[in-house]
């Protein structure tokens, strides 16, 4: 079987940081294929952490191991974990990134503090948890899945964010950003969409049970952040003017705003919470 170990972190590439977690992982699990998620998560923003992982977990063949470090409390009382679920085992800070990825999966989870310094580094750093507890947690659960209740006593919960803002009321979806990428391009907590064919899209609220599935003409949508209304939702950025803004449904389903080979975030000073409006006609 393949030993698939996937790693997100908001470390960046310049320093050793990243390097020196794969050394570990490799050296006790020489047959792992490290698979780099990203580690350009904003720094310290645990919450972008956790979107970047719903957004990307379920592409990955069942039996990876996630090491996911997004940790502005490494040092602290904050907990190092491990969870089972659905298929996928996860290692990172008790702090919530791991939330959106447990419960998008909706299975039993199964939790366990990492505690067993036999799975650790023999000296642990105070601020470098990812080295020396994350990395090498995540290496022996690929290298032998049974070792998951070695690694510490059991947890019968963790820490959770809020669902992010997603209502509907008076033919209007209020969402939030949820994510800028690397193009400028403004992801909101509105969806997911499906295209029901090229003029009709179909919205099932991923964050809301209480909001019932919706259908809604493309070209009647209105998208308003701060003061700027963008009428209509495109299929791709090709559809508008080089540089104009436009709203799409990117590929994970949710509504963004970005800008023909330009950045909409720039354009429209957006920030990681800012509102997003959906009016339908």
């Amino acid at each position: 079987m393949v030993k698939i170990i996937a790693a997100l972190t908001d470390f960046g590439q310049e320093d050793i940081y990243v390097g020196s977690m794969k050394a570990v992982m490799l050296a006790i699990c020489p047959s792992a294929q490290l698979v780099d998620i990203t580690h350009a998560i904003q720094r310290q923003n645990v919450r972008e952490g956790a979107f970047a992982l719903l957004n990307s977990y379920q592409f990955f063949p069942k039996g990876t191991t996630f090491c996911v470090v997004v940790d502005p409390g490494v040092g602290s009382n904050r907990l190092a974990i491990a969870v089972d679920c659905g298929g996928y085992r996860f290692v990172g800070p008790n702090n919530g990134v791991l939330s959106y990825a447990l419960a998008h999966l909706g299975a039993e989870c199964k939790a366990v503090r990492l505690e067993n310094q036999h799975y650790q580094a023999d000296v642990v750093s105070h601020t470098f948890h990812g080295r020396d507890i994350f990395a090498p947690a995540a290496a022996h659960l690929a290298e032998q899945p049974d070792v998951f209740a070695e690694l510490g006593g059991a947890l019968e919960s963790i820490v959770s964010f809020p669902t992010p803002e997603l209502s509907f009321a008076r033919q209007r979806f209020i969402g939030e950003v949820m994510h800028i990428d690397h193009f400028g391009n403004i992801i909101t907590s509105i969806g997911a969409f499906q295209w029901a064919n090229d003029d009709t899209l179909d919205l099932s609220a991923v964050w809301s049970a209480d909001i019932p599935p919706v259908q809604l003409a493309a070209a009647d949508a209105n998208i308003t952040i701060h003061s700027h209304t963008v009428h209509g939702v495109s299929h791709a950025y090709h559809e508008v003017a080089p540089g104009e803004i436009l709203a799409q449904i990117d590929s994970n389903g949710f509504l963004e705003i970005g800008a023909n080979q330009a950045s909409a975030a720039d354009r429209l000073d957006a920030q990681l919470g800012d509102k997003v409006m959906l009016r339908l006609a």
